[in-house]
């Protein structure tokens, strides 16, 4: 069985799907592992510029099967790390390329964990999305007690943690944490996105612009602008650069090298 679907857009954009249909997506070792080894072969694919994350059918991950919860069967030992981009999900960010979550429908638990571990989040208005875990006696998982509050405030964090109420796709643009788009041709218009950057942007640059987001969580001021001034002189005389000016002078599609 194939736990994940690969689609090749236009324009180098490549869309991951979950794939349980029996199980509405839901959660298991087979999906996580295939969906690592999508990721990480998609990230090292120089014909590959941007990636959308979905879930095939209807959901996008309702998280684990109850009953593999109760059996224990969900738990997986990890190798502890102090790492913070090498944790079970955290590696996500540390992918060179954009990775968009396209929230299709249900998302809950580990599923909804795995959206904030995205670079961008897009949700259809009739979708769901709740936390879960303090419904099921669990705690908050996977790093989520401390991604949610730099996503959307404490206030917000603490309300969809504590409560585990469920969010529509409205409430959650409202809050920040996805851009909501019509449920009729959702992914169409979320891939449109996607292309657009593949299409647009010198893959280069989103690539370090994705360092700097997020070595920002952990530096003063000073520090990331020092970062900025070096990447700065660094991409003065590039290819990228030099594509970057032309094309928007000779008004033409933009022909920018890939990641190697």
């Amino acid at each position: 069985m194939e736990y994940v679907l690969l689609q090749r857009l236009q324009h180098a954009v490549l869309t991951i799907s979950f794939n349980r249909p029996e199980a509405r997506n839901a959660w298991n070792h087979a999906l996580e592992d295939a969906l690592r080894e999508a990721l990480q072969a998609a990230d090292a694919n120089p014909d590959v510029r941007v990636i959308v994350l979905t879930g095939a059918g209807k959901t996008f991950c309702p998280g684990p099967d109850p009953r593999a919860i109760s059996s224990g069967q969900s738990h997986r030992e990890v190798e502890p790390s102090t790492d913070d981009f090498a944790q079970r999900y955290s590696y996500m960010l540390a992918l060179r390329k954009p990775l968009i979550a396209a929230i299709n429908g249900a998302a809950a638990g580990v599923g909804f964990c795995l959206t904030l571990y995205c670079d961008l989040r897009f949700i259809a208005e009739n979708a769901k999305i709740t936390t879960a875990f303090s419904r099921r006696g669990l705690v908050a998982e996977h790093g989520s007690a401390w991604m949610l509050p730099r996503l959307v405030g404490w206030m917000n964090a603490a309300d969809l943690l504590l409560s585990g109420r469920v969010l529509s796709g409205r409430e959650a643009e409202t809050m920040g944490l996805a851009r909501c788009l019509a449920g009729e041709d959702f992914l169409a218009g979320v891939e449109a996105y996607a292309c657009s950057l593949a299409q647009h942007c010198s893959p280069r640059s989103m690539m370090t612009i994705k360092r700097q987001l997020r070595d920002a969580w952990s530096q003063s001021l000073a520090q990331a602008t020092a970062l900025s001034t070096s990447e700065t002189a660094r991409c003065i005389g590039s290819e990228d650069v030099a594509e970057g000016i032309a094309h928007f002078l000779e008004k033409r599609p933009a022909r920018f090298p890939p990641l190697s």
